[in-house]
């Protein structure tokens, strides 16, 4: 029988045992990938484990986000560290999962986070959008970097390599792990429910409607060197076939976000997801508080209020976004870090 864990408290206490020391300081610094042809550079992030302790400065911070304390371009601890690769959602970036990112270096764990050109913040090209299997390839670009570079590949071990992704994040990890974009299934999906979210995006951004895109949507965009998934309230699982998802052979944690602020489905979604995993290597987990947004950054007093005065409607990222929203991010640190620790 498939276990399901619906209650927060129970998941709390659940993980209560698994924090790990916190040995290391974290730091960071700027990753910057260039497209040897010049149409897809990659910029973002890169958090590590450092024995420098000093000078001490924040990540990100603004007047709606905490930030997190690094010792910013610090020269790495001298061993090798799994790396965990990360996927922000819809038009996100990468700077969406720095808490788990900064918790993660921590814990003697490497993170890269990218922004995904034509779905971020900053880049919404309509071309670049439409590319949508040009995601899985950039975390496998960041693999190659990781791996490759000068700087940091002595520092990676190359077969301690993770993934998380977020709302179109985790649907770029599932895609990573096998599952195979379905343009007829989806058809057929979208015919009977149009209004879903996830049929109103993938149509507004033409995805696979010319046959040359359909190939490149539905080829395999695995990624073998990844060794385990943790997918957060993800959207797009109907765009899957499920005879592929069935045959994921990794092992994939999967939260599923019961406060539905963020127009997804969970029972198209996530709950769609894990039913269609194979249990052997596959982990559900669906805490009743938590919400679409609480994969993001916590928010500082006054930020919802900020946002609805500047930004009316974005607001809804910030509800609960304090105190309630730091608990559920240790739960999630614990819960993501013992799976990563056992995969």
């Amino acid at each position: 029988m498939r276990h399901f864990s619906y209650l927060l408290a129970g998941v709390l206490a659940a993980c209560g045992g698994v924090a790990q020391a916190q040995s290391y300081q974290p730091a960071m610094t700027e990753l910057e990938i260039p497209d040897v042809v010049g149409k897809r550079d990659l910029s973002g992030f890169l958090w590590y484990p450092t024995d420098a302790i000093n000078p001490v400065t924040y990540d990100f911070e603004s007047e709606v986000w905490v930030g997190n304390k690094v010792v910013k371009d610090a020269v790495p601890a001298t061993k090798q560290f799994p790396l965990v690769v990360l996927s922000h959602g819809m038009f996100g970036n990468a700077y969406n999962q720095a808490w788990l990112a900064n918790a993660l270096a921590q814990r003697g764990y490497i993170v890269a986070a990218i922004s995904h050109p034509g779905t971020s913040t900053w880049s919404r090209d309509p071309d670049h959008t439409r590319q949508l299997w040009e995601r899985p390839k950039d975390i496998s670009r960041v693999i190659d970097h990781a791996i490759g570079s000068a700087d940091f590949a002595r520092y990676v071990d190359p077969n301690r390599i993770y993934m998380a992704g977020h709302s179109l994040g985790g649907f770029t990890a599932v895609a990573l792990a096998g599952a195979r974009y379905d343009a007829a299934g989806l058809k057929r999906f979208c015919d009977t429910q149009p209004d879903e979210l996830a049929c109103r995006i993938l149509s507004d951004w033409k995805i696979a409607q010319t046959p040359k895109d359909r190939v490149q949507m539905e080829a395999d965009l695995s990624d073998r060197r990844i060794k385990a998934f943790a997918v957060f309230d993800l959207g797009g699982t109907q765009s899957f076939s499920e005879t592929s998802i069935r045959q994921i052979d990794r092992p994939m944690l999967v939260f599923g976000a019961p406060i539905m602020n963020s127009g997804l489905t969970l029972d198209i979604e996530s709950r769609a997801l894990i039913a269609a995993l194979p249990e052997s290597n596959s982990r559900y987990i669906e805490p009743e508080t938590l919400s679409h947004f609480d994969f993001l950054g916590r928010c500082k007093p006054g930020g919802y209020e900020l946002l609805a005065k500047e930004e009316p409607g974005d607001e809804i990222i910030c509800s609960d976004g304090g105190a309630a929203r730091a608990a559920k991010h240790e739960m999630i640190i614990d819960t993501v870090t013992e799976f990563f620790s056992n995969s």
